[in-house]
């Protein structure tokens, strides 16, 4: 079995399929789904052992990189190569027993909910 991600023209992840690869020149699934549906479609790795991680609907290819991006999460966010994610503009505070700690776009700052009363902790 090998695993195809379909791009469109933008390098967005439009969909992922499963294709028979036992052919012994290579990636006949591969051939199969240009011949049949067109498109441009890329090997990913379910176990993530090929372009970065296993690639998903939204997702983009960076062919330079050649790796699949995940989605930016929020607008400040920015990609760090070093730490191959999206970065927020501020470093996640530690955690804290019984609180969740999210990023608030708005404010540009982590904010925690106790999970106990659901209340912001200040």
């Amino acid at each position: 079995m090998a695993h195809f991600a379909q791009i469109d023209e933008n390098n967005k992840v439009i969909q992922v399929v499963v294709t028979d690869n036992n052919h012994p020149d290579g990636d006949e699934g591969h051939q199969w789904l240009v011949d049949n549906l067109g498109g441009t479609w890329i090997k990913t790795s379910y176990n993530g052992n090929i372009r970065g991680r296993f690639a998903g609907v939204g997702m983009t290819y960076d062919a330079v990189k050649d790796k699949f991006i995940p989605a930016k999460p929020f607008p400040s966010w920015i990609w760090s190569d070093e730490e191959d994610s999206w970065t927020p503009p501020i470093t996640r505070p530690q955690e804290i027993e019984d609180t969740t700690i999210f990023w608030n776009e708005e404010l540009q700052s982590w904010q925690r909910i106790n999970r106990i009363t659901r209340t912001l902790v200040e």
